[in-house]
């Protein structure tokens, strides 16, 4: 079994430590029973992932996290893998809006992103539905459990 897990902040400062990134990866990733992953995870200002944004989505503007997963060959053997990149700036406006920390709403996306990954979607846009769906439910339990399984 192999979870591995880069982390690069891109020369940007962000308020959690990348080993404490890796390990909720690998928390999140070991909630879904995953046993093998090889998962990128990038920090980026709003400018970069609004870029990445419009070319491979097609949206316009800055989003708090974009995953990639890449096809498994041998779905049961093959290692999951995929890059999440994450905005930081976009963050820091939802967790104010939450009313939670930034690091927490930093790991929400965290798991966000391997989630989506792992091939779990919901509805586009903000708000309610979005909120109710059976992946942001997924989210929120797998988070609470990974935030109270790390040091």
């Amino acid at each position: 079994m192999s979870l591995d897990v880069d982390v690069s902040t891109e020369g940007l400062r962000v308020p959690i430590a990348r080993s404490r990134v890796a390990a909720v990866a690998r928390a999140a990733l070991r909630a879904e029973k995953v046993r093998d992953a090889l998962l990128s995870i990038t920090f980026l200002d709003a400018k970069r992932i609004a870029a990445l944004n419009k070319r491979h989505l097609g949206h316009s503007g800055a989003t708090d996290v974009i995953s990639f997963a890449f096809r498994r060959a041998a779905p049961r053997t093959d290692p999951v893998i995929g890059d999440i990149y994450i905005c930081p700036v976009i963050a820091r406006t939802h967790a104010l809006e939450r009313g939670v920390s930034m690091r927490e709403e930093l790991a929400r996306l965290v798991v966000h992103g391997v989630l989506h990954v792992l091939g779990y979607d919901h509805p586009e846009g903000p708000g309610e539905a979005r909120e109710l769906s059976p992946m942001w439910r997924r989210q929120e339990r797998v988070l609470q459990r990974v935030l109270t399984s790390l040091p």
